[in-house]
């Protein structure tokens, strides 16, 4: 099947896992919501070397920008020999790009942060990404005070990870940016590591964003209901995500959550637009302060999906959740979430047609254990589909009697497990 990033020569084998010629009809349909929507991804990859075996190339990440009609801000993967020869790599791809890539330097503290960001500035960087857990640093390293104050006198845009395995950094955030209010920083991720509590906050740090390069629905909902929408930026994580699934997961976890189609447009990049060109971002207003469908029985088919997406991430088939799924979708063709469950059903059709001829491939010694499973993005749409019931669908899948598809599935699975 064809896929927005081929991976070639990853032990992980993300050009099998994304799926985003199925997913094309969600894009549209959430597209289609937005008016003058030009997407800019705040947060994507090329690289060679991360020891978590991820590897993409600039034309394969232009090929994935292309399928959403997008532009992205692009930095490298993890360099365990250092930065300085892939952030000149980075720029060149850049430079090479026509204007669909827009680089970035990455900076290790331990390795004269401030020196290599003065020449990759130079050399055409236009912002700077720096990773706490892959780095082993907290943001109060004060090797990193030059590099913030840098930012601070020039308006750049840092962005840091604040997504999984590492403890909380948002403290060490908010000193930042009360300390140099010209920097924007950008937390990744929908600084998931502490959007807990840190949403009440933003409101005050003004120079603050947040960044939607994450899977989970309940995040997304949570970060467009709690924080002021002008605050977030659209993101991929692309390769471990695709632009074409971020799309979809932003602008339906964004409607549902209150925002507006304008406000949504900035978000998706307007805003980001403005903080490459040193401008002022536009204050898009106070958070809904609301959340995403409060229906039960849409609620338990959401909890199947995203538990089979947590075991299809270290490569399990998850048949036992999706298959609960399925029967919660089971709700009749009369049922106010009827419209709902049959789009849900349909990406999983879909799923199970781009994975019928997968094969876990044989782990390498001390491969990453993130590993995730052909086809998870229609899960993970799946999910979005369930707790967005209010945002508008795409004319696709039949409206049949979804119990019939329920026992197809379940002969599946019985025939599975006797084979």
């Amino acid at each position: 099947m064809p896929s927005s990033v081929r991976v070639r020569r990853s032990p992980v084998d993300y050009g099998a896992v994304h799926a985003d010629d199925h997913l094309r009809p969600w894009h549209e349909a959430a597209a289609d919501l937005i008016p003058g929507l030009e997407l800019f991804d705040a947060h994507t990859h090329t690289g060679e070397n991360d020891p978590d075996g991820i590897r993409c190339t600039a034309d394969e990440l232009i090929e994935g920008l292309e399928l959403a009609g997008a532009r992205a801000v692009v930095f490298t993967t993890q360099e365990p020999d250092g930065y300085s020869a892939a952030n000149d790599r980075v720029i060149d791809e850049a430079e090479r790009s026509g204007g669909r890539l827009v680089p970035f330097c990455r900076l290790d503290p331990a390795d004269e942060p401030l020196r290599e960001a003065e020449r990759a500035l130079a050399r055409g960087a236009r912002g700077i990404k720096l990773h706490p857990r892959a780095e082993q640093f907290r943001l109060d390293d004060e090797r990193l005070e030059p590099v913030f104050a840098l930012a601070d006198e020039r308006g750049l845009p840092v962005i840091a990870h604040a997504g999984r395995g590492i403890p909380a950094l948002g403290r060490d955030a908010l000193d930042i940016t009360a300390r140099h209010p010209g920097l924007r920083l950008i937390l990744a991720h929908d600084g998931v590591c502490d959007l807990a509590w840190i949403w009440r906050h933003a409101p005050d740090h003004p120079n603050l964003f947040f960044d939607t390069a994450w899977w989970s629905v309940a995040d997304h909902l949570a970060l467009f209901g709690l924080v002021p929408p002008g605050q977030i930026l659209f993101a991929s994580d692309m390769p471990y995500g695709t632009t074409l699934l971020a799309s979809i997961l932003t602008i339906r976890c964004a409607l549902q959550a209150g925002l507006s189609p304008d406000q949504v447009r900035v978000i998706g990049g307007e805003q980001l637009t403005r903080i490459l060109a040193g401008e002022t971002p536009r204050d898009l207003g106070p958070a809904p302060r609301r959340g995403g469908a409060a229906d039960v029985v849409l609620d338990r088919v959401h909890t199947y999906l995203v538990t089979g997406v947590g075991r299809m991430m270290i490569g399990d088939r998850a048949p036992d959740y999706i298959g609960l799924a399925r029967l919660a979708c089971e709700v009749g063709e009369d049922a106010p979430q009827a419209g709902t469950c049959t789009s849900v059903l349909e990406l999983l059709d879909r799923m199970e047609a781009f994975a019928a001829d997968y094969k876990e491939p044989a782990r390498p010694p001390g491969a990453h254990l993130l590993r995730p499973f052909r086809g998870v993005a229609l899960v993970i749409a799946a999910a979005a589909v369930a707790l967005t019931p209010d945002v508008p669908l795409p004319d696709v899948g039949d409206r049949a009697e979804v119990a019939e598809r329920a026992k197809r599935d379940e002969r599946h699975r019985s025939d599975r497990q006797k084979g």
